[in-house]
């Protein structure tokens, strides 16, 4: 009886979809087949948050970015609007209830965190264009909000941790792969490299930026000998792809953080004593200083610009005479720079620099790129625009961020009692760090396909250090039945 009455609501259901699709397309209307979709979606925010979160992972990289709309706001969809349904509802349900770790509000990490968006809310208010300002601050908190807040909650199973590497991944493999077919049509020439990628990434170092990101962790897990040949086979085959694209990016910024990444790992691993590190970096700062006007001519010399050869290509890096990539990001930052010294304590407001540094270029410095009405996006570095936007305290509370991550994602590695933790944190650190460097030549912060991975993984250094370190296996509150394939559990090598 109740097997039937299942079975005429599900063809009375379809019935009236149909129907109502049919009108809906006689009316011109095309997008009635999303109803479903969206009847899911709902259910889900109510009962399988964290499948929906799962799921705005997946699509994210998909996701593509509508701007210059009747409201004059940019928003990418689908991605942006479901973490604004995420954020409300978790700020709902937690006014209501008031049901939230405390260890989490207490974590370093998190103080930070709260520091950089109280010092974003006052400079908010005394922004020279307050509107803007309070669409960027509402911006960081769709990413941060589900991402961080919740994504701890996420991360408290392991698995999930495994599952936010792979779908994002997965997606990505999907641009890759049109990217590559596009790229292939123009003989995978370096100047139709920077675009190609549209609509899914706006240029080549925002796509080689991401690339590099997740080249460290899928690297990581194919040399792990903590899961299946078949398991790291497949790793295997996408850390080739990834790296593939990666070199097609022509993203210079990408292969440089890359390359610091793999420094950074042999650090790590050797466990090389701070003061060590200390000492060669006081060393480079004041070789600098010493044959800075040498090191200057050294690189004024290089007229090599940007080339589709590997070789040439990597020599344009340092070239500062003849490079217009390389000039018009000086342009940006001396403009940044001049904007900070007329506002060095609250900087001009978040989000605001592409609307201002016009007049603060100098002719001089300006390039075939700049434009007068300075309209051609933001500082293209993670520091030096918010010390323009936020002054220094903006500034500090980003380098803070970086220091108080790094260190618990060190600790973490360190004092973890099972190998999948010490795995799931040096690769998490190493993808990271591919981003810190990354930011002194771009930013991308304010986009969801790097905010995701960027705040996400500030989650899984926060949720090991939090529930997971101390155990002998990550899986170890989980049934028998539902525990991955983990083989050699004890070996050390990782």
């Amino acid at each position: 009886m109740l097997a039937n009455i299942k079975i005429k609501w599900f063809y009375l259901l379809s019935g009236l979809f149909i129907l109502l699709n049919s009108l809906l397309i006689v009316k011109e209307f095309y997008l009635g087949f999303l109803i479903p979709v969206a009847i899911v979606v709902a259910l889900m925010y109510i009962f399988w948050l964290d499948k929906l979160m799962l799921f705005i992972i997946l699509v994210t990289p998909l996701s593509v970015n509508i701007a210059d709309s009747e409201l004059g706001v940019g928003i990418s969809l689908p991605s942006e609007p479901l973490m604004v349904g995420v954020m409300l509802l978790f700020i709902l349900k937690t006014l209501f209830n008031g049901k939230y770790d405390k260890n989490i509000l207490r974590h370093p990490v998190t103080i930070v965190i709260f520091i950089n968006l109280a010092w974003l809310l006052v400079t908010s208010i005394t922004s020279e264009m307050p509107l803007v300002s309070f669409k960027f601050l509402a911006a960081r908190l769709w990413f941060i909000i589900p991402f961080y807040f919740l994504g701890i909650a996420l991360f408290k199973d392991a698995r999930n941790i495994t599952r936010f590497n792979w779908l994002y991944v997965f997606s990505l493999v999907v641009v890759v792969i049109y990217t590559t077919i596009h790229h292939a049509e123009y003989g995978f020439a370096e100047k139709q490299g920077h675009w190609v990628m549209k609509p899914f990434y706006n240029d080549h170092t925002a796509y080689g930026g991401i690339l590099a990101f997740f080249l460290p962790v899928f690297i990581g897990y194919a040399l792990s000998k903590l899961r299946s040949r078949t398991y790291r086979l497949y790793a295997m085959m996408v850390s080739v792809i990834l790296l593939g694209a990666l070199y097609l990016s022509f993203s210079r910024a990408a292969w440089v953080s890359l390359a610091v990444a793999l420094v950074v790992m042999f650090l790590i691993v050797y466990k090389i004593k701070f003061r060590w590190i200390l000492s060669a970096i006081v060393v480079l700062i004041s070789s600098f200083y010493l044959f800075q006007d040498q090191i200057l001519y050294s690189l004024e010399k290089n007229k090599q610009d940007s080339s589709a050869n590997f070789i040439e290509h990597v020599q344009s890096i340092y070239n500062i005479s003849s490079d217009a990539s390389n000039l018009e990001r000086i342009n940006r930052w001396q403009s940044a720079f001049r904007m900070f010294d007329e506002r060095p304590v609250f900087g001009w407001g978040p989000g605001t620099y592409q609307f201002i540094y016009a007049p603060f270029q100098r002719s001089k410095e300006r390039t075939i790129i700049s434009t007068n009405a300075g309209d051609l996006g933001n500082a293209h570095s993670e520091y030096i625009g918010p010390l323009s936007e936020q002054g220094i305290p903006g500034l500090l509370s980003v380098l803070s961020l970086i220091v108080v991550v790094l260190v618990t994602g060190i600790k973490v590695y360190r004092k973890a009692q099972n190998n999948e933790v010490k795995l799931f944190s040096l690769v998490t650190l190493l993808a990271l760090v591919t981003y810190f460097v990354h930011g002194l030549l771009n930013n991308f912060l304010d986009t969801d396909k790097a905010s995701v991975p960027f705040w996400g993984f500030f989650a899984i250094i926060v949720a090991m250090d939090l529930y997971h370190k101390d155990k002998k296996s990550v899986y170890e509150d989980l049934p028998e039945t539902e525990k991955p394939l983990i083989t050699h559990e004890d070996n050390p090598g990782i």
